[in-house]
């Protein structure tokens, strides 16, 4: 079975103008159009990469040329990939199909993407809540997590630390939420994770984490989580699809491994222009990136977790 874990470092790209156009015409034209919409450049880079990193593993991983990679979403916003080669291995049989996930919050944009089970993925920065204090904030996503989710989170230590945890437990639940491929109607608190005794460090994932469903503890689900730095958590949700089944899914599965930090020349390493050069697309990003910055992420938990 394949396993993918890639990374890039949005927060410090600072594109030229020849990155920014190559990267605008090696994405199919709407999503250029939809990338082009956001009023912030660091949302737009974020956006940007993960739409390369998504092209890059369809292309090198699932071996479809660049220019036939056709990608569309989902009414919830996720992408997928339209009428997908079928690809056969040399007996003949037909290999297991991927799954992947994107995530980009804080500085960087994930990819996780896991060949014969179901897989999310979600990264979250460590940030004080811009717009109230740390148990006012608790008090607002109390409803998020269950009694015990708050006792380990509010017993962490300082603030700091607490943040930590909140936001260790949010990457996962979302994890969770991205790999079954369901929303806002889903009911956070019948979800609930006993994180590994071993504290996370970076360069080490961990697969201690168990979830809890309906108070039931959850074998057939596998959680990995690491530190991509000292600020930004990332969680990898990885079940069995109906086709593997969990006595199938767990012994197929490979080691745990780091994600890999890629730069923009990895990203494009494969690519090829899909579109004529449009000037405009520069002109727009610089008016982005001179404009005075908010400081914003693009997925804060201001609200329940949602596919993407």
């Amino acid at each position: 079975m394949g396993s993918v874990r890639w990374a890039f470092l949005c927060g410090s790209w600072r594109p030229s103008r020849s990155e920014w156009m190559l990267a605008n015409r090696c994405i199919q034209r709407e999503e250029r159009d939809r990338i082009g919409q956001f009023v912030f450049a660091k949302d737009a880079k974020s956006a940007m990469a993960g739409r390369l990193l998504l092209r890059r593993f369809v292309c090198e991983r699932m071996g479809i040329p660049w220019s036939e990679i056709r990608l569309e979403r989902s009414p919830r916003g996720k992408p997928y990939l339209a009428a997908p080669l079928k690809v056969r291995s040399d007996s003949g049989t037909e290999p297991p199909s991927w799954s992947f996930n994107l995530s980009h919050q804080g500085d960087y944009a994930v990819l996780a993407a896991e060949q014969g089970g179901q897989v999310g993925v979600d990264i979250m920065k460590n940030t004080m809540p811009g717009t109230s204090s740390v148990p006012e904030f608790f008090r607002i996503m109390t409803r998020q997590f269950t009694a015990y989710e708050w006792s380990v989170i509010q017993s962490a230590g300082t603030e700091h630390l607490q943040l930590a945890a909140f936001y260790r437990h949010w990457a996962l639940k979302e994890s969770f939420i991205k790999a079954i491929g369901t929303g806002l109607g889903f009911n956070l608190q019948r979800v609930e994770f006993h994180l590994a005794p071993e504290p996370l460090t970076q360069k080490h994932v961990l697969r201690q984490t168990k979830m809890h469903l309906d108070e039931e503890e959850e074998e057939d689900w596998i959680f990995e989580e690491s530190l991509l730095d000292a600020d930004h958590h990332v969680a990898v949700a990885l079940g069995p699809t109906d086709k593997t089944g969990s006595e199938l899914f767990r012994p197929s599965l490979p080691p745990a491994s780091s994600f890999a930090l890629l730069s923009f020349s990895d990203l494009t390493a494969s690519a090829s222009p899909l579109t004529e050069e449009d000037p405009a697309c520069w002109d727009s990003f610089e008016m982005k990136a001179e404009a005075p910055q908010r400081q914003r992420d693009t997925h804060t938990p201001e609200q329940p977790p949602v596919s993407r």
